[in-house]
C-alpha cells in the first residue's frame, strides 16, 4: 500500500514542478547517453586500431560530464519520489501517483505536457491503459 494517495487536484498542484523536473531528467539522459556514445566510440577506436594516443583530457572531462548527467538524473527522481510520483517512462515524461478510486488503488497518470489530471490506470496496468477520470 501506498504512504499517501493522491486527489487529482493535489497532483495538478505539483504540474509546473513535475514539468521542470522531467525536462531536467530527460536533458540530464540525454547528455549522459551522448557522452557514454562518444566514449564508447573512442574505446572502439582504440580497439581496432590496436591501440592509439588516448586524449587523456577530453576523456577525463567526458567522464565526469558522464558523471554529473548521471547524478542530475537520480537527483530529479529522488525529487519526483519525494513528491510521491513513480517515473514511469523518461522518454515520455510520464509519472504516475497513487490514487483511491472506489475503494482501490490505481494510478493517476501525468504525462510532459499536460495540464491537468485526467486519467487513470490500474496498478499492473500502464499508458497504453489509461481511462478518462
Amino acid at each position: 500500500m501506498a504512504e499517501r494517495y493522491f486527489t487529482p487536484h493535489e497532483v495538478e498542484a505539483l504540474i509546473p514542478a513535475l514539468t521542470a523536473l522531467v525536462e531536467q531528467l530527460r536533458d540530464g539522459h540525454e547528455e549522459a547517453q551522448a557522452t557514454r556514445e562518444r566514449m564508447e566510440s573512442e574505446h572502439k577506436r582504440l580497439t581496432m586500431a590496436g591501440g592509439g594516443v588516448l586524449d587523456r583530457q577530453r576523456w577525463r572531462a567526458d567522464q565526469a560530464g558522464f558523471e554529473a548527467a548521471t547524478a542530475r538524473v537520480q537527483a530529479a527522481i529522488e525529487k519526483i519520489h519525494a513528491m510521491g510520483g513513480v517515473p514511469k517512462d523518461l522518454g515520455m515524461g510520464l509519472i504516475d501517483f497513487p490514487h483511491l478510486r472506489d475503494g482501490r488503488v490505481v494510478n493517476l497518470c501525468w504525462k510532459l505536457g499536460e495540464r491537468r489530471i485526467e486519467f487513470w490506470h490500474g496498478m499492473d496496468e500502464g499508458f497504453g491503459a489509461r481511462k478518462p477520470l
